[in-house]
């Protein structure tokens, strides 16, 4: 079953972030708030594939984490990001209440402005390879 750990990651990421240093005082969620914050993060959407081989169980997870802000520019919304990044570079890895993360690894970044350049967004994708 590839998705069987798609809770525990997204528990275990969200774990990591809302500890991590320069995030402390960033709201992080998993749904768009009615009433956003200037500057917060936005865990999703997702993507997962089955990664099971001779060895067993497993997924690949590909997990966006969106960085958005009403700042003017992209430095506050990017030292964000470079948090981020930072808290997931390296192992250990989170430990998982199903599963196991094997490797974590940073894909890609994408810097935007929306709302007629009112609003920044930065959306990091992570990949990670979990064994069931």
């Amino acid at each position: 079953m590839s998705y069987a750990a798609s809770a525990a990651v997204q528990a275990a990421l969200y774990a990591r972030l809302i500890s991590a240093p320069g995030l402390g005082d960033v709201a992080i969620y998993d749904a768009l708030p009615e009433a956003p914050p200037g500057t917060f993060v936005l865990i999703g959407p997702e993507e997962v594939r089955d990664a099971s081989d001779q060895s067993g169980a497993g997924a690949e997870h590909r997990l966006i984490f969106s960085v958005i802000s009403d700042a003017s520019g992209f430095l506050a919304s990017k030292q964000i990001a470079v948090a981020i990044a930072d808290a997931l570079a390296d192992p250990p890895y989170p430990s998982l209440n199903r599963g196991r993360i094997v490797s974590l690894s940073f894909e890609r970044a994408r810097a935007r402005r929306l709302d007629q350049g009112a609003v920044r967004r930065i959306d990091l994708t992570f990949r990670l390879r979990v064994e069931l």
